[in-house]
């Protein structure tokens, strides 16, 4: 049997995606022929451009859906606003760097609402869709740091490990359904904002463009190279098609081999 991905008349959700690699997931789905909608927490004019620029390029239905992922609320009514959920791509994120005494309680708190808390309403709305289609697909956008750890990170490792572990209890509570849930484990990926990044980080450390990337941006990526976008869109692709229907409950890095050291 020949395994294609044809995602014609899927419906998927993306959160986070008006940008980096939410952005570069939906595109990657629109591409396999999912109808796509993006999500993030502004309501501008380039937000819905974006959606019409998808729809345009790849011929499928994209829209925009405005939601706070800091609120279970508005999470919840994500799902109910775009109608149809086949596929759900749990990918909102935010981060804030410093030691646990000096973390501020607020970025705790927003950090776990918007890496964490969000993908559990946004599932338990979806999962009901999906069952009633017969079909679903429920993607987790976690880290390298889902799996390992880095000083100063405490709320986002602590949500990415959440992440992990939620998706595994997903994948045993639809097991006999034709239903999967993992979690998909970046490294560093080269997104606008990674980009952005590199000409401070070069006068920083007095150093080229290819010695920041690769003995501080990568110092940790075995492979010295940043994964992208378009990977994080195929590997998501790949987890919507018939190739993986028994993979579920797993945690796929994608992270240059960081995490095998």
């Amino acid at each position: 049997m020949a395994f294609t991905i044809d995602l014609s008349g899927k419906t998927a959700i993306i959160t986070g995606s008006n940008s980096g690699i939410g952005l570069g997931i939906a595109w990657e789905l629109a591409r396999a022929g999912a109808n796509v909608v993006l999500n993030s927490f502004t309501n501008k004019e380039e937000d819905h451009a974006i959606a019409s620029e998808i729809a345009s390029e790849t011929g499928v239905n994209a829209r925009y859906i405005k939601a706070d992922m800091s609120q279970g609320g508005e999470c919840r009514e994500l799902i109910a606003k775009a109608g149809d959920c086949d596929i759900l791509v749990n990918n909102a994120g935010i981060q804030h760097v410093a030691a646990i005494p000096d973390f501020p309680p607020e970025k705790w708190d927003a950090i776990i609402a918007i890496n964490l808390s969000s993908a559990f309403h946004t599932s338990a709305a979806a999962l009901p869709k999906m069952r009633k289609a017969g079909w679903g697909r429920v993607i987790n956008i976690a880290s390298a740091h889902g799996l390992t750890a880095s000083p100063y990170k405490s709320a986002y490792i602590a949500a990415k490990h959440g992440i992990v572990g939620l998706t595994k209890t997903t994948a045993l509570e639809t097991a006999e359904e034709p239903i999967t849930a993992n979690t998909i484990c970046p490294g560093y990926v080269l997104t606008p904002l990674v980009e952005a990044q590199i000409p401070d980080t070069m006068k920083e450390y007095d150093m080229s463009r290819e010695d920041v990337i690769k003995n501080v941006m990568l110092k940790r990526q075995p492979s010295k190279e940043f994964a992208t976008v378009e990977q994080m869109g195929g590997t998501c692709a790949f987890l919507c098609s018939d190739a993986a229907a028994q993979i579920t409950g797993t945690a796929i890095s994608v992270d240059g081999g960081w995490t095998a050291l």
